[in-house]
């Protein structure tokens, strides 16, 4: 049997494959503590455990036109994607999404600060 030390390396992996991350995760003497996480994260796991791809809370870019946008949700066969800082949603086949790259999502927001930055005066 694996040590604490073991499987919570082995569970962070897991959980950061999925997007997903516990910030209060440790080990507690001979337990692994999952430490407490805000609604927003509860969600991604468990749209992860449900093995929805891709999970609720996660980034995907549509490949039909390359908007970048936040998962909310999955209805029937389609998942529901709204762009960053609010917007309409729209529903989007899962196999025309791809995970946004770090970098993508890390732009979009750059220019949703600056958006609102000018829009504020500030």
């Amino acid at each position: 049997m694996r040590s604490a030390e073991e499987v919570l390396v082995v569970l962070k992996k897991a959980l950061r494959g999925v997007g997903v991350v516990l910030p209060g995760l440790r080990v507690d003497g001979a337990l692994v503590d999952l430490g407490s996480c805000n609604a927003r994260v509860a969600e991604r796991l468990a749209s992860a455990l449900r093995g929805e791809w891709p999970v609720v809370g996660g980034y995907v870019v549509d490949e039909r036109d390359d908007r970048l946008g936040e998962v909310m949700g999955h209805v029937g066969r389609s998942v529901q994607v709204r762009p960053l800082g609010g917007g309409r949603e729209w529903d989007c086949p899962p196999e025309v999404l791809r995970p946004a790259r770090r970098e993508e999502v890390l732009r979009a927001q750059v220019r949703l600060v600056n958006r609102v930055s000018r829009w504020s005066g500030g």
